[in-house]
């Protein structure tokens, strides 16, 4: 199992002061770096890691400190993540007196506060009598053929910069990202998007209840290197308890728009317009900051983010955006190169409270501007009970309820004006744009009854192309 640390300054921990904190564990650890000099590790005399440093980043999104830790820090400030592992006992506290010393020598805050100390934590366990650990990889804290498992106590799990590379190389050595965490802990929606798909898994580890997803409520046992379902005679897995336990209604809301464009691949465009578009008719502005793994810390820049992409190409890039502190929303934005041209896979959810109205007369203008403007193809809105801070808990969640189905003029080429016009029982769509190639956009409900499911699934079959 791992600790984790985080040093908050106003300043950056240049490489004296980045030494200095490593001398937390006095002169007999070594220091080793890895991923070209991006990680800087503080080591055991027979080289094992016992606490790994990232490159300090720079965040220049106001509330990503209170977003993430529930620390109020003004930006601009350097976050300074320390991952030390409890395997050796000294290890959470070299990571708390590298911390406390940045934020001695630069000002600043710890988090966890009760971590920080400047003290000098000499390593007294005999490291010869530990395992040595399977994985090098700073984020993994077990290895197998199978899974790569990382075990975190944090109460909330963002898809930081440690994760987002421990599930690239999970999935380039076709293994699964499984992370355990208490029954206390949630997760922030780009970490729920990152591990929906199979094999990747939340496990819960309940004292009560044993090994449960978090996010199925399966009961789990660890077999064959990996936290896979328990089954019944049946074959059928059951579902925790503690998964289904009743929780008290809040009224809190969140709206979910998940939409697709697609663009010309020339040398002119310039990606993330669609979302500034759909961020600025639901917020009122536009978002926050945009970056590539959380906390999120660059300004909003569309030219910055299209220049990334096109780095990256024809490899696909995966982004997370953020909205101001006042109004939840957060977005992940996937760019992928196609033979159709460059599409974007948007989802944006927005926080309300109980005594906030979601904004859903803005939607239908808001298809309208997507589709004159911004290449969109498809677009379904829906209204969801769920945490206003938009934090994912493991427990039992009502899925989402659709609103409203919006088709772009090209599918709606491809399947037939003639049947994608015709009403299908009492739903008929509104036209938008130019009568010669228009867009449709369907009124579903208003997001509060469950069978409008149903209503979509028979729109879906009804726009199969014939």
């Amino acid at each position: 199992m791992t600790k984790d640390v985080i040093a908050l300054t106003p300043k950056m921990p240049d490489l004296r002061t980045l030494l200095a904190g490593l001398y937390a564990g006095g002169p007999d650890l070594g220091v080793n770096t890895l991923a070209d000099g991006a990680v800087i590790q503080l080591c055991a005399p027979d080289g094992r890691p016992l606490v790994s440093v990232e490159a300090p980043v720079l965040v220049q999104v106001p509330g990503e400190a209170f977003r993430l830790l529930g620390s109020d820090v003004p930006v601009p400030f350097w976050w300074t993540e320390a991952r030390a592992s409890t395997a050796v006992a000294e290890g959470g506290r070299l990571a708390g007196s590298f911390a406390g010393r940045l934020a001695t020598v630069l000002g600043g805050a710890v988090w966890p506060p009760e971590a920080a100390s400047t003290d000098v934590v000499p390593l007294t366990t005999d490291v010869s009598a530990v395992p040595v650990p399977t994985t090098s990889a700073p984020a993994v804290d077990v290895l197998t053929a199978e899974a790569a498992v990382v075990i975190q106590d944090r109460p909330l799990v963002a898809m930081t910069s440690w994760l987002t590379d421990a599930l690239r190389d999970a999935t380039a050595a076709d293994r699964a990202l499984q992370i355990v965490t208490p029954p206390t802990t949630r997760l922030t929606l780009p970490t729920r998007t990152a591990l929906h798909g199979h094999p990747n898994r939340w496990v819960i580890q309940d004292p009560e209840h044993g090994f449960y997803d978090g996010l199925s409520g399966a009961v789990l046992h660890w077999k064959g290197g990996t936290f896979i379902p328990v089954l019944d005679e049946n074959d059928a897995a059951s579902v925790a308890e503690a998964f289904t336990a009743a929780t008290p209604a809040t009224g809190e809301r969140q709206l979910v728009l998940s939409l697709r464009t697609r663009h010309p691949a020339d040398a002119d465009l310039v990606l993330g317009h669609a979302l500034e578009t759909a961020w600025q008719h639901l917020t009122g502005a536009p978002p926050a900051g945009w970056s590539t793994a959380e906390p999120v810390n660059l300004p909003w820049s569309t030219r910055q983010l299209t220049d990334l992409a096109r780095t990256r190409a024809p490899r696909p890039t995966w982004l997370i955006a953020v909205g101001h502190p006042d109004r939840p929303a957060i977005a992940t934005l996937r760019v992928t190169r196609t033979p159709a041209g460059v599409e974007e896979d948007i989802t944006l959810t927005l926080g309300y409270g109980k005594d906030e109205t979601p904004p859903l007369d803005t939607i239908e203008p808001l298809a309208a501007a997507l589709c004159a403007e911004h290449g969109l193809t498809s677009m379904l809105t829906s209204l969801r009970t769920a945490h206003r801070d938009l934090t994912i808990p493991p427990h039992f969640g009502t899925p989402p309820i659709p609103v409203s189905f919006t088709l772009g003029p090209e599918p709606v080429q491809d399947i037939g004006p003639d049947q994608a016009l015709r009403p299908l029982h009492n739903l008929s769509p509104t036209r938008l744009g130019p009568p010669s190639q228009p867009a449709l956009h369907y009124l579903l409900g208003d997001g509060t009854d469950p069978r409008t499911w149903n209503t979509f699934q028979q729109l879906t079959q009804h726009l199969k192309p014939s």
